[in-house]
């Protein structure tokens, strides 16, 4: 079951992928004000997308043999669920909240989600993660992304 779903699965993401990257192309390459033009993001994220859809892809071929004999296991779809709805919600408030409170968010409800507990831990990765890369996409590269909600910003 679960090498059929995580097949099933790499294939959709890997054309969800190829998406990006289509789309990505018909983006303008420069923006004003901006040295990194938006069609940056979207690309790097497809081809990321596209990678990691073919490992999962080929990893499938080395699960257990315990699998075919009819151990089905269960799929965890509350864990699934819970991610699925943070995405969607991620990209409800990204606009709102801006880019940094919104990825620390969404970072921080998936760590707890994947393995519960350690909140401080999960408070400080995600605190780095969505501050660098903002730092080094809208300081270093000159990018633009969504800042502070107004009623932080002031």
């Amino acid at each position: 079951m679960h090498r059929i779903f995580d097949r099933s699965a790499s294939l959709i993401f890997a054309a969800v992928g190829a998406a990006f990257i289509l789309g990505a192309r018909n983006l303008s390459s420069t923006a004003y004000g901006s040295q990194v033009g938006p069609d940056i993001f979207p690309m790097g994220l497809g081809a990321i997308l596209i990678l990691l859809s073919l490992r999962l892809f080929f990893e499938t071929f080395r699960y257990p043999e315990k699998e075919k004999s009819g151990n089905r296991g269960n799929l965890d779809w509350r864990r699934f669920g819970g991610m699925l709805a943070a995405a969607l919600l991620y990209a409800l408030l990204l606009e709102p909240l801006g880019y940094v409170l919104s990825t620390f968010l969404f970072l921080f409800v998936g760590f707890q989600l994947i393995e519960r507990g350690g909140r401080m831990r999960s408070a400080l990765v995600a605190a780095a993660f969505s501050g660098g890369v903002y730092f080094l996409y809208a300081v270093v590269m000159k990018g633009t992304l969504p800042g502070w909600p107004v009623w932080i910003a002031g």
